[in-house]
């Protein structure tokens, strides 16, 4: 053997171990990012789920305070309607505030000095409550969430404590401040249930190795789950949420130091209309040792590339080797042979597959034409060099293991890529057979065919089930196969999870074998149907959750096709429908409880009224008539002119009553029929001509040549129109102008404005002038009305489909806008609920 063919043999063996170092490096590398995309991918899901738990637990906490606070604030209204305070009357109404709200234990009135007026436990009036310990009074019409306390009612919170007190059972009490209608002040006072939010938490967090806290604003801990043993009323005031974050943000999350101990991601996120904060922990190691189990394989299958690439290098090394001492024996052999393969050359250049020869260590002596029409090389730059060396390094083993000396087989076969001529892999079957020559191998004689295609099939058809496979065990919807004979072929985790059971149990099992029999019963027709006639079906029915509840399960079942176009199995989807059919039971009861409220608070208001203007007509007649009597008597006629006065007013009062209960009747309709506005203006203008003239008032009317068409009721949007002009006329200087403009808006709407140069409207009452029984500061000099003239302008123009509203101009003075729909479309009675 020459010198050149040793350092070609140096320069291989300096080859092999380089590329095994690189390939080593690489796997290493790949080992090293795919842990380290893992744990982050891993971090960051348990952050995204931490975020969506905190705001789940938090729209329901929000959620729950506010239905207290609506209830309360609709008890406050009722009982500052009551003309004298009658404990008696009052008891049911305050039970009945408990009906649909499990999350409150109690609602009382009391004074300020704490005592129980009226409750809706009846043994509870007459107790007095520390008021010290309640925490400070809101301001009146107000409500404040107070302090958490220790007790179940308000006999724990009364005045003697009592001896023996539930322990570990607070209460979350909440204070609202009304007044009644001869001024005196109370206190109404709701006690909500802390555990009914911590068993919420809880059921959210159920399956999840974390804890949920909720805390107020100053860090009191109120409520936390079982994963976490703090007392209720601790302060956590050493806790990150509240020394770095808040008050600066009302919601985040973090990986850090939390309530458990260890380091955890945590969520929190601010209520949005309670000082409430709600806090989500996940233990940071337990979310990280998740990933044991699959970084674990990743490590293994690491270790186990590096030894084969080390099994692989040891190999080609000792083959090169093995070469190096024959080589000078087998080119005697090649010079005799060499004729031989010239005349056999000519023969392989018809042939469609690739047909080599190469020696004991697998150098390529001859290769046919074929090899130049697949390879990006001539056939010459073949020889001479071993097949393993051609293919892709990841087969080079392979393809190695087929020059094997020591193996006895005769025929063996691998499958390898080899960089074809437009630069892509072309991936072969090789068949290898051992040459002997007196009982030993001499070099092997071999054959590849392309299988490209196929191998390309199969690689996507691999690849499809396993993308398949994983999107099934990632649903988080319980899902199922089973066969004709409706016995299990597979289940996701899903299911597992819901059914408590394993899926190395229940494979091969028949479907429902652990169900009651008249529980499977109920699939069974849809399963027949569906072996009999294919397609799908969907219906609704009740599951056994493995917690032992009954769920209310939506159920969707497909016929799977097999390939001689039968049934093959039927594929069964759940969806857990409980919370919805949970919801719309809820939501009918929480809207039949506000109707009725709504219609005996009408009904209410109209019986006081009517009984209220008998009176009021004896006690404007005996006036008028002491009037007519007394003219000689200034001090007696200016007594009976007082009662005059206050008497009109009372009735004034008592009208608008009425008429807000006549809007609000579910018998109240109005007639409504196509007017011009223009005339109504000026209709409502000409009647109030007196009140112009008194205050020498110059009203400038600016209206389009065009009608201004709508669909209204002309007496009660004259009534609207008379309200407004009279308020106007009323505030309006002397000598001063009073301007009003329609027009029609590119919005398809009629815009009326009314506009003064008055003393204008505080900035503050601006968007509280047409609330019920508000009247702007300007009026408190006796001249003001009832304070509900606006409020039913207001409703008034609502139910017309518009809208109203006040502002203060430049310069001084107001100006009220009306806007109506030009074109209403639908019946001309139009009720409440319209």
């Amino acid at each position: 053997m020459n010198r050149r063919d040793t350092g070609a043999f140096g320069w291989y063996s300096m080859l092999t171990l380089v590329a095994a170092l690189a390939l080593a490096c690489a796997v290493l590398a790949a080992v090293v990012t795919f842990v380290w995309l893992e744990r982050r991918e891993a971090l960051e899901s348990a952050r995204e789920r931490s975020e969506l738990l905190a705001r789940v637990l938090e729209d329901h906490v929000t959620r729950t305070v506010d239905a207290a606070g609506t209830a309360m604030g609709t008890l406050a209204e009722a009982v500052a309607l009551q003309p004298e305070l009658n404990a008696a009357r009052l008891q049911p109404q305050l039970a009945h505030a408990l009906v649909g709200m499990p999350f409150l234990r109690g609602v009382a009135l009391l004074n300020l000095r704490g005592e129980v007026l009226a409750s809706s436990a009846p043994s509870e009036v007459g107790l007095v409550v520390d008021m010290g310990g309640l925490g400070p009074i809101p301001a009146a019409g107000t409500e404040r969430l107070q302090a958490l306390l220790p007790g179940r009612g308000l006999r724990d919170l009364s005045r003697p404590r009592p001896a023996a007190m539930a322990r570990n059972v607070h209460v979350l009490p909440l204070l609202r401040h009304l007044s009644m209608p001869d001024g005196r002040p109370l206190l109404l006072l709701g006690l909500i249930n802390p555990d009914a939010l911590a068993n919420y938490q809880q059921t959210v967090l159920s399956g999840l190795e974390g804890a949920a806290l909720l805390t107020g604003y100053d860090a009191q801990l109120l409520t936390a789950t079982e994963a976490l043993n703090l007392p209720a009323g601790d302060r956590l005031r050493e806790h990150p949420v509240f020394l770095d974050w808040l008050p600066d943000r009302e919601h985040g999350v973090y990986e850090g130091r939390g309530a458990m101990p260890g380091a955890q991601v945590v969520a929190f996120r601010v209520s949005r209309t309670r000082p409430l904060v709600v806090i989500v922990e996940q233990d940071r190691a337990v979310v990280l040792a998740r990933l044991n189990g699959v970084l674990g394989g990743v490590v293994i299958a690491g270790v186990a590339a590096l030894l084969v690439i080390a099994a692989a290098t040891a190999v080609i090394r000792r083959s090169l080797r093995a070469r190096e001492r024959s080589s000078a024996q087998l080119d005697a052999a090649h010079e005799q042979v060499a004729l031989r393969e010239r005349e056999l050359s000519v023969l392989m250049k018809s042939v469609q597959e690739l047909i080599f020869r190469a020696d004991t260590a697998g150098a390529i002596s001859f290769v046919n034409a074929r090899w130049s029409a697949i390879s990006a090389d001539g056939a010459d730059h073949a020889l001479g060099r071993k097949l393993q060396d051609l293919v892709d390094p990841a087969d080079r083993a392979a393809v190695a293991g087929l020059f094997n000396i020591g193996d006895g087989r005769g025929v063996r076969q691998a499958e390898a890529s080899v960089p074809g001529r437009d630069g892509e892999p072309r991936r072969f079957d090789f068949a290898v057979v051992p040459l002997r020559s007196q009982g030993q191998i001499v070099g092997f004689a071999g054959s590849a065919v392309d299988v490209t295609e196929r191998f390309v099939a199969r690689q996507r058809l691999q690849h499809q089930l396993a993308f398949t496979g994983l999107l099934l065990e990632m649903s988080p919807l319980p899902v199922s196969m089973f066969d004709a004979q409706l016995k299990y072929v597979t289940v996701n985790q899903a299911w597992e999870e819901f059914t408590g059971r394993d899926r190395a149990e229940v494979i091969g099992r028949q479907v429902g074998y652990f169900t009651p029999r008249d529980e499977a019963a109920q699939h069974e027709p849809q399963d027949a149907r569906l072996l009999r006639d294919g397609g799908r079906v969907r219906y609704e029915t009740q599951v056994r959750h493995r917690d032992g509840s009954r769920r209310d399960m939506l159920i969707t079942k497909v016929a799977v096709p097999d390939e001689q176009g039968g049934i093959a199995g039927i594929l069964c989807t759940l969806m857990d429908v409980s919370e919805f059919r949970d919801a719309e039971r809820a939501t009918r009861e929480a809207r039949d409880v506000a109707e009725e409220a709504s219609r005996a608070k009408s009904e209410f208001i109209a019986n006081i009224s009517h009984e209220l203007r008998t009176p009021l007509q004896t006690i404007l007649g005996f006036s008028e008539l002491g009037l007519v009597r007394g003219r000689d008597q200034p001090k007696l006629a200016g007594m009976f002119g007082d009662i005059h006065a206050s008497g009109q007013r009372m009735l004034a009062l008592v009208n608008d009553l009425l008429d807000v209960a006549k809007i609000e009747s579910p018998v109240g309709t109005f007639d409504l029929e196509r007017c011009d506005l223009r005339g109504l203006l000026q209709e409502t203008l000409r009647e109030l001509d007196p009140l112009l003239a008194r205050k020498r008032l110059r009203p400038r009317l600016t209206l389009p040549g065009w009608p201004l068409s709508a669909r209204v009721d002309p007496l009660r949007f004259q009534q609207v129109l008379r309200n407004v002009l009279a308020n106007a006329i009323k505030f309006s200087p002397e000598d001063g102008p009073l301007e009003l403009t329609g027009e029609l808006t590119a919005d398809g709407e009629i815009h009326l404005s009314i506009a003064d140069r008055g003393p204008g409207i505080p900035e503050a009452e601006v968007g509280k002038i047409f609330e019920a029984f508000v009247q702007s500061s300007q009026t408190k000099d006796g001249s003001g009305g009832t304070g509900l003239g606006l409020a039913i302008c207001r409703k008034i123009v609502e139910i017309h489909g518009g809208r109203i509203h006040a502002e203060n101009r430049p310069g001084g003075g107001a100006v009220f806008h009306v806007f109506v729909p030009a074109k209403v479309s639908g019946d001309t009675q139009i009720d409440e609920s319209m």
